[in-house]
């Protein structure tokens, strides 16, 4: 019977452990932790997004484009429902976003650690994984109390992201030791920081924005993503979805030292900007007896409308009648384009992710297996490929987990 040693706990580790005990193998989890898929619990709000049904490469985000999709291939949303269907879950939908249908992550852990117990998988937790060493064909897991002989291993340690369940980096430094190039590992799905005072004043506000984010490199702005939904303003920058969604590419260029700034945005239902200026025109013709604040205030919450005058120069409570054609057309870009240099990110502990990790260009994407040692497979997030957000995480979690464990097999 092939031994199997699987390390990390989470999501990914739990997949690759029910599939490589499917699949006839002696499987051995070893997680540092004092419990299985912490993390888990806390995913979609405590309801666990499990997958989405719209799936796209352009979802996933990696140094290799193809490698997710090539997996996705392999298993992708319709088995992810038929794994879990075979665990007894059910499910809801809406707008393509799938959740348990308790609502509870607590239902997804509860019926991922019965099929554990009912493949008698051999759990060990609060196990600390010391060093990995080949050993002839296969290998010799060391933790810190005793050692496990094994046929193959499969890391599935996690990133760094939320540390408190679990994620502490430690998978990276094993894998550096058998030959795999780690790419610097940055906070992703997480705020953004900027040191502009008008977004200070409107701290607390929430409105819907679209953020186009740029990077300076080459001499030159580089677009690199945006996104449309709620923005929020918070005392140190910006959060929100959308800010989320593009935070990965901020990070990265902040850890490379590059200028990195952000547009939003506030008008995103009004498609042109031949729209925006008529709306700002119309103002003062349409709009007689009321000042510039009472007006913005019909459009914005009344903190990011004094936000707003006070960037574009205008008096709070000048007549509205009096609002010439320059002042509209400030104002309107200023509503429109309103200019957010980035600093920084929150850390770790405030990411929902980890972009970074495990260089794919060194591990073959239909079965997660290294080519650089044979034998030695990864899944979930120790590898560098991450989501944006709406269970697209999850669904690399239980993709790459489940081949890992299948590794190669049918």
């Amino acid at each position: 019977m092939k031994k199997t040693v699987i390390i990390g706990g989470g999501a990914a580790g739990m997949t690759a452990a029910i599939a490589s005990a499917g699949a006839g193998d002696a499987v051995t989890l070893l997680e540092h932790s004092p419990q299985l898929g912490k993390k888990l619990l806390s995913t979609g709000n405590g309801r666990c997004n499990l997958t989405n049904r719209n799936q796209d490469a352009s979802f996933y985000r990696c140094s290799e484009a193809d490698f997710p999709e090539k997996a996705l291939r392999q298993f992708g949303f319709k088995e992810t429902l038929d794994f879990f269907r075979g665990l007894g879950l059910f499910f809801k939908e809406k707008e393509g976003y799938v959740y348990p249908r308790s609502s509870q992550a607590s239902s997804v852990r509860n019926a991922l650690l019965r099929e554990l117990e009912r493949r008698k998988v051999d759990l060990r937790l609060e196990t600390k994984v010391q060093e990995i060493v080949k050993h002839g064909k296969g290998f010799k897991v060391k933790t810190t109390e005793s050692s496990f002989a094994s046929d193959c291993v499969i890391l599935a340690c996690g990133g760094m992201s939320a540390p408190t369940t679990g994620s502490d980096g430690s998978g990276y430094g094993l894998s550096a030791k058998m030959g795999h190039r780690i790419i610097e590992p940055v906070p992703a799905l997480v705020q953004l920081h900027s040191s502009r005072t008008a977004l200070q004043k409107a701290a607390g506000v929430r409105a819907d924005g679209r953020i186009s984010l740029y990077i300076m490199e080459n001499g030159g702005r580089t677009f690199a993503g945006a996104d449309t939904g709620e923005i929020q303003l918070t005392d140190y920058g910006i959060s929100g979805i959308p800010v989320f969604q593009v935070s990965r590419y901020a990070s990265r260029a902040l850890s490379e030292n590059k200028q990195v700034w952000a547009e939003v945005d506030f008008l995103p239902e009004y498609t042109s900007i031949e729209t925006k200026q008529k709306l700002f025109r119309s103002i003062r013709l349409e709009k007689k007896g009321y000042d510039c604040l009472e007006v913005l205030c019909g459009l914005f919450p009344e903190k990011l409308a004094l936000a707003f005058l006070k960037e574009a120069g205008i008096p709070f409570h000048l007549p509205a009648k009096q609002l010439d054609e320059k002042r509209a057309e400030k104002l309107c870009r200023t509503v429109t384009c309103f200019l957010v240099p980035i600093s920084g990110t929150n850390s770790f502990s405030q990411a929902q992710v980890t972009a970074g990790g495990v260089d794919v260009r060194d591990v073959v994407p239909e079965s997660m297996e290294s080519k650089l040692v044979p034998g030695l497979y990864f899944a979930g997030e120790i590898l560098d490929v991450d989501g944006i957000c709406g269970g697209y995480n999850l669904q690399w979690a239980w993709t790459s987990g489940w081949l890992a464990g299948k590794q190669g097999r049918k």
